[in-house]
């Protein structure tokens, strides 16, 4: 599969349907918020994961991917491109199917490292964008 070939975007919106968010933030103003929000009401189970929060949508959020208790599918991330590498090599070790650096996130090594391991990988891409074009 290809970075953001539309196979790739479609296998996700079906088949990842528990979602690690790493960046979301509580503070509704934010654009992982109302991502997530979408997600939620969408049938998607959320999972936060931002060591500066300690819940978001009265969910525990967690420090990181590996402190996590459920099996994830998808890690989508809203972080500086700078420090999406770390969130996509997390992502990798715990064997998740996907990642999803948000729009703006660029990380070309990390990316290239995520499909060298397997994973499904969408770059600089709005995922409820993405959502709303494939009306899943």
């Amino acid at each position: 599969m290809e970075i953001n070939g539309r196979e790739t975007i479609e296998k996700i919106l079906d088949e990842c349907r528990t979602i690690a968010v790493v960046g979301l933030s509580s503070n509704p103003a934010r654009a992982s918020n109302s991502v997530a929000s979408y997600m939620r009401r969408n049938g998607y189970q959320v999972i936060p994961v931002n060591p500066n929060e300690t819940q978001v949508f009265g969910d525990k959020s967690y420090a990181s991917l590996a402190d996590a208790p459920d099996e994830i599918e998808l890690v989508d991330i809203f972080r500086r491109s700078e420090e999406a590498g770390k969130a996509v090599d997390e992502a990798i070790t715990i064997g998740a199917k996907a990642v999803w650096l948000q729009e703006g996130v660029i990380d070309h090594a990390a990316a290239q490292r995520a499909l060298d391991a397997g994973l499904w990988v969408v770059m600089d891409r709005c995922w409820l964008k993405e959502h709303l074009r494939f009306q899943r």
